[in-house]
């Protein structure tokens, strides 16, 4: 089923297409956008949230969550947890554009909020290039509609992609709810399956554990 992708901010948008037409180009540590003959495009526009870990390990508990099976019918996506889950915040930090040459994903380009507005930061190749078209492959293979975010948790070293429910929310804001799907992106981190999609209400627990911080040398918990 198609995603219902979000359209950036004109200004985002603009800065990367300036920035493709530009030496910042030529200059980048990207040698695919370095060596690619014609033009380039900015293409799949996706919000960057990050989680706000204090207020995941303030609002959900860290249970041992055990394993749970497949829901029916939704391949790949694990069952929720037993029990409500919370609705730890994000913030937006970004939005990146897939930039393909023909109909290769080459590289990516990031924007940032600066008080003049959005703004181009700079162009990135690597593994999460691949692994986002892959997740974004996946995620159109289930029966459902989705607004497809980016989630990352920094201290985790782990990006995923972000399957909103609500397809005509602000893409600037919301929480993730616990029905939201999330796809861990490759190389995602120890114990995490890449790839694997995940309900918010069932993976956002098990990343809690890994949040929280380990005792201190000598204390008694």
């Amino acid at each position: 089923m198609p995603l219902h992708v979000s359209q950036a901010p004109t200004p985002a948008l603009h800065s990367v297409l300036a920035a493709l037409g530009s030496p910042a180009v030529r200059e980048a540590s990207t040698p695919a956008l370095r060596s690619v003959q014609g033009p380039l495009t900015a293409e799949v526009p996706l919000p960057v949230h990050v989680l706000d870990v204090l207020d995941v390990l303030d609002v959900l508990d860290v249970p041992d969550v055990p394993d749970v099976p497949d829901v029916p019918g939704v391949p790949g996506v694990a069952a929720p947890a037993p029990g409500p889950a919370g609705t730890p915040r994000t913030r937006l930090v970004g939005w990146r554009f897939l930039i393909r040459g023909g109909q290769l994903s080459l590289a990516a380009a990031d924007t940032l909020p600066t008080p003049g507005g959005w703004s181009f930061s700079h162009f990135f190749e690597g593994p999460y290039i691949a692994s986002t078209e892959r997740a974004l492959r996946q995620a159109e293979a289930v029966q459902s509609s989705w607004q497809p975010r980016l989630l990352s948790v920094p201290e985790l070293y782990m990006l995923t992609l972000w399957l909103h429910g609500d397809t005509e929310a602000d893409p600037a804001g919301g929480a993730p709810d616990g029905a939201d799907v999330l796809i861990p992106l490759a190389p995602a981190p120890p114990g995490i399956a890449a790839h694997r999609p995940q309900r918010v209400a069932d993976l956002l627990p098990r990343l809690a554990v890994r949040l929280v911080p380990p005792p201190l040398l000598g204390s008694t918990a």
